[in-house]
């Protein structure tokens, strides 16, 4: 059984949907009952259980031998790296209790730093989660996702203006969340010898001011980017439901990604371009939310 864990979620969705298309059994474990019903139309098998609740994932865990694990981020946690090594000490004592032989964890470019970069301090915690536990061990670091630029769209279509936290000539490396799920999928089904970290990008990196053009061509209408300045990030994650504790870490990672520290290791690691560009993205998006 593939166990895929955040199965409702835009990379967990997509590695169930590739699974399926490779006829291999699959269960998606979701936290909302009512995102079930989708997954299990396309022949998941589907448990709903909260990554807090050590016995619930006991019990998902124990028929699988592959299984996807993310850290959740809400932004809201009140402390988010202790909910983390909670969870992730959840992971570990269900897998001990399981038939799982391979972990394939959702870390992120920028994962080799054990802190001082708040949310990414995340996934140094994954990477280091399962040390001793007799299964082998692969870790996925993807670059920024498209999707993430659609959590503005509203503000985007109203006022013609995509506000961003970076730099507008600063350019960084992006990914459709669709290519890192299909990558996945192919890394779940693939027998490998050794335990192995995978850094992913698109095709290329973008400004926030190409965002704004790709975004300004498949809507048909001006729009263009805005900095936020620091002294309001805080204000404006706030307003969006981040805790204090929750804008701490966000800005302790985007200040690394701005300052070149958050980037790829490359040594050691396995390099995986994805094929989707931004503006193919970008249309296919807005054509499904149009549909």
């Amino acid at each position: 059984m593939y166990i895929v864990v955040g199965a409702s979620g835009q990379v967990g969705s997509a590695v169930v949907r590739n699974l399926l298309q490779r006829e291999v059994p699959v269960k998606g474990i979701v936290h909302d009952s009512q995102k079930a019903g989708k997954l299990e139309k396309q022949g998941a098998k589907v448990t709903v259980a909260d990554a807090f609740d050590l016995p619930a994932l006991t019990e998902c865990f124990k028929d699988g031998h592959v299984l996807f694990v993310i850290t959740p981020e809400t932004g809201r946690n009140q402390d988010v790296l202790k909910d983390t090594q909670t969870i992730l000490g959840n992971y570990r004592e269900a897998i001990k209790g399981s038939s799982v032989k391979k972990i394939i964890g959702l870390s992120s470019i920028g994962a080799q730093h054990a802190q001082g970069k708040g949310n990414l301090e995340m996934s140094f915690m994954l990477e280091h989660a399962f040390e001793g536990l007799p299964v082998h061990q692969v870790f996925i670091r993807p670059a920024y996702y498209f999707s993430n630029w659609f959590m503005s769209l509203d503000q985007i279509k109203a006022e013609g203006v995509l506000y961003t936290f970076y730099p507008l000539d600063f350019a960084i490396p992006m990914i459709s969340p669709q290519d890192v799920g299909q990558i996945i999928a192919e890394i779940m089904v693939h027998e490998e010898s050794d335990s192995i970290t995978y850094e992913l990008e698109g095709p290329q990196a973008y400004t926030s001011v190409e965002v704004a053009s790709a975004f300004a061509k498949a809507l048909n209408k001006e729009i263009r980017a805005v900095q936020i300045p620091r002294d309001e990030w805080g204000v404006v994650l706030q307003k969006l439901g981040f805790s204090k504790n929750g804008i701490m870490n966000f800005v302790k990672m985007t200040d690394a990604v701005i300052d070149g520290s958050a980037v790829a290791e490359k040594q050691g690691m396995v390099a995986v371009k994805g094929a989707t560009t931004l503006q193919q993205f970008v249309d296919q998006r807005i054509a499904e939310l149009n549909d």
